[in-house]
């Protein structure tokens, strides 16, 4: 790992000031079934004799741990201001292996006050039933995956639990934490204007914090890029629950700060906040990305994507050996890469940001920002460094187009 460190610490062309804030994310893997939609790396998890979850719990969270281990000297001295556990279904993970988990990763790393502690989890009965254990063990925030509250729709989409379980899981997490997410999915297939606001009702009902509300994407290498689902709803239709979800949850106090993220005051997901702001995070786990800045540069890096694959090298007592692989971002990519972020957010960044998270000076973007602005897809507001650049409300519709122009030649 002295190899690696001295590696990214050489001399090079960025010159960088002090490291964003640093974030750590926590992949654990396994789910009870792999969603026909999801192009994560998750994998069904291993069954004991009676058909139950039989996760190598302790195994897999000694190889995580010896993996923050390893890298500790990538990020030494540096405080943590989020952590998030996801996955896979981290909550299959039992709520005293999430306790050993954080304890040590507390041990290991300083976190700021009030560090953020998000767990995925699922709603089944299984899972919901450790919600309040898991915030004993130190989580601050859970972010339930509902994505559904109807029967049918869930199983068109996979899904193992029913529309009472989803219910009586956001129901359970509000009772459990002062904060939560609870995420939902449109667009789905036969899915009405009507059937949205259905959903809509039952969610915003339920008064969450914070709610992230996702486009359903046929993704490549997905059961359903193989077997589309039938009756998807055109682009027009998603036009307009995209604007029905944007009316009724302001209607109903939750501001959107980010393409998919809507939150009442104080609710914001920091973690997420930093990956939009271009901030760094340290990646452990199997199939896990990271992204950490150096003096003279900003490098990202994989971890070994096969669970098994991941452990093994993980425990071999060679440092470093979890990381699949690693790369630094060219600095004629680093335009696109920190608008591919910064643009999600409705507020959108500073000059000054950017030259600070990116070691470029203005005019590495000014040409794409002019055009930008002349299709009315984004704002500027301030002077040189404290200029504040937002997307349009256009922009917000079509970011993809704005991100595009930011793509190096």
């Amino acid at each position: 790992m002295t190899d690696i460190v001295s590696r990214y610490l050489r001399p090079g062309t960025l010159q960088l000031g002090d490291p964003p804030p640093l974030s750590l994310y926590i992949h654990l893997p396994w789910c009870l079934a792999k969603c026909p939609y999801c192009d994560f790396n998750s994998h069904a998890a291993p069954r004991d004799a009676e058909g139950r979850a039989a996760l190598p719990e302790d195994r897999y969270i000694e190889a995580v741990l010896a993996d923050l281990m390893a890298a500790l000297p990538q990020v030494w001295g540096r405080p943590v201001a989020s952590i998030f556990i996801g996955g896979g279904t981290p909550s299959l993970f039992s709520p005293d292996g999430i306790d050993r988990l954080l304890t040590q990763v507390r041990t290991l790393l300083p976190t700021l006050p009030g560090c953020e502690i998000t767990l995925e989890a699922n709603p089944g009965t299984f899972e919901r039933d450790r919600f309040r254990a898991f915030r004993q063990a130190g989580v601050t925030r859970l972010s339930i995956g509902v994505q559904s509250f109807d029967d049918a729709m869930l199983r068109r989409l996979g899904r193992v639990h029913d529309g009472a379980q989803a219910r009586a899981a956001v129901a359970e997490a509000a009772a459990c934490f002062d904060t939560f997410n609870l995420d939902l999915m449109y667009a789905l297939p036969g899915q009405s204007l009507a059937h949205l606001h259905g959903e809509l009702d039952t969610a915003l009902g339920f008064h969450p914090p914070h709610l992230s509300i996702y486009h359903l994407t046929v993704e490549p290498n997905t059961r359903f890029a193989n077997e589309p689902p039938p009756d998807l709803p055109d682009d027009d239709l998603a036009s307009e629950m995209l604007d029905a979800i944007v009316a009724r949850t302001a209607a109903a106090g939750l501001n959107r700060y980010e393409v998919s993220a809507f939150a009442r005051g104080g609710h914001r997901c920091l973690h997420n906040l930093n990956y939009w702001q271009f901030g760094d995070y340290l990646g452990l786990g199997a199939g896990a990305h990271g992204k950490l800045s150096y003096p003279h540069r900003i490098v990202r890096q994989v971890r070994w994507r096969d669970p098994a694959t991941y452990v093994e090298k993980a425990l071999s007592g060679d440092a470093g050996q979890a990381m699949s692989n690693d790369e630094e971002v060219a600095r004629k990519q680093l335009p696109f890469e920190y608008m591919l972020n910064a643009l999600r957010l409705k507020d959108g960044f500073s000059i000054a940001q950017f030259r600070e998270r990116t070691g470029l000076p203005p005019s590495a973007i000014a040409r794409g920002l002019d055009e930008a602005e002349r299709r009315g897809l984004i704002e500027r507001v301030g002077l040189g460094d404290d200029t504040q650049v937002r997307p349009s409300a256009r922009g917000f519709d079509f970011l993809s187009d704005v991100q595009s122009l930011f793509l190096a030649d």
